[in-house]
């Protein structure tokens, strides 16, 4: 008798520590419920304030990027109309069309990793023809602008060189993260990449060819020891961290040694 009553009292322990751990589980699931509707209620907030469509400025900084700046040879340089050849990364994902005559520039994620704003900017074929064309005369170069194509451009002889160049890459992501005591936090990522080859009129055979490239993430990598939350940004609006990019990649043509070494080689004949 006493040991039924035993395996009795065993029973039903095992069945209240049962209970109680179904019952606990079932509460954790129950605010994990809660806490998710709580981001995506919060979440679907901030987009709701958000506009859908933002249109950006971007523009090259000029003397952001320093140690190449008078260090090329006084020579006359064209820069010829660029082409938007972008191939983005995230193609099917997002769409990429242009906004009543604005290119795709980037988006803002939401903490969810959904868009809440599509971002545009200015056309960008003056936009970084422009750029090149400041960049140039910051290396020390008299640069300037031209409509002819490069056939034409070649067979005027109003220069010592000639540069046509397609944009291959320019996009920004800012995306929301975890917030902290300070508030909600902030990351973007911004990269610009370049095809660029310079011609020696008259001829068609390319005298340099090169890529430049250049990312940018606001805030900046952490130092050892910080952790990401810590940092804050530098900048308020992406394009204006797509612009850092742009500057970089873009100076980054005339920080070339072999670029440099070819043009300080070259010997010009007087005309």
């Amino acid at each position: 008798m006493i040991e039924r009553k035993q395996r009795r009292v065993e029973r039903a322990a095992l069945r209240a520590r049962a209970t109680a751990t179904i019952g606990g589980f079932g509460a954790a699931l129950a605010i994990g419920v809660l806490a998710l509707i709580a981001g995506c209620a919060t979440s679907n907030r901030e987009n709701a304030a958000m506009a859908p469509v933002s249109i950006q400025a971007v523009q090259y900084y000029p003397f952001q990027v320093k140690g190449y700046q008078k260090s090329f040879p006084i020579k006359r340089i064209v820069v010829l109309t660029l082409a938007d050849a972008r191939t983005f990364k995230d193609a099917g994902s997002i769409s990429h069309e242009p906004y009543q005559g604005h290119p795709a520039i980037g988006v803002i994620l939401d903490r969810q990793g959904q868009i809440a704003q599509r971002l545009y900017g200015p056309d960008l074929a003056p936009l970084v023809r422009e750029a090149i064309v400041q960049s140039a005369q910051e290396a020390g170069m008299l640069s300037s602008t031209s409509p002819l194509t490069l056939h034409d451009a070649l067979k005027a002889r109003g220069a010592d060189y000639v540069l046509a160049a397609k944009v291959t890459g320019l996009w920004v992501v800012k995306q929301r993260g975890a917030g902290n005591e300070g508030g909600p936090t902030w990351f973007s990522a911004a990269d610009v990449a370049l095809e660029v080859t310079i011609y020696k009129p008259p001829f068609a055979v390319p005298f340099w060819q090169g890529q430049s490239a250049a990312e940018y993430n606001d805030p900046p990598t952490p130092a050892a020891g910080m952790r990401p939350e810590d940092e804050t940004e530098i900048y308020d609006q992406p394009g204006e961290v797509l612009s850092v990019a742009l500057t970089r990649a873009v100076a980054g043509i005339f920080r070339r040694d072999d670029l440099h070494t070819l043009v300080m080689q070259d010997a010009i004949p007087r005309r």
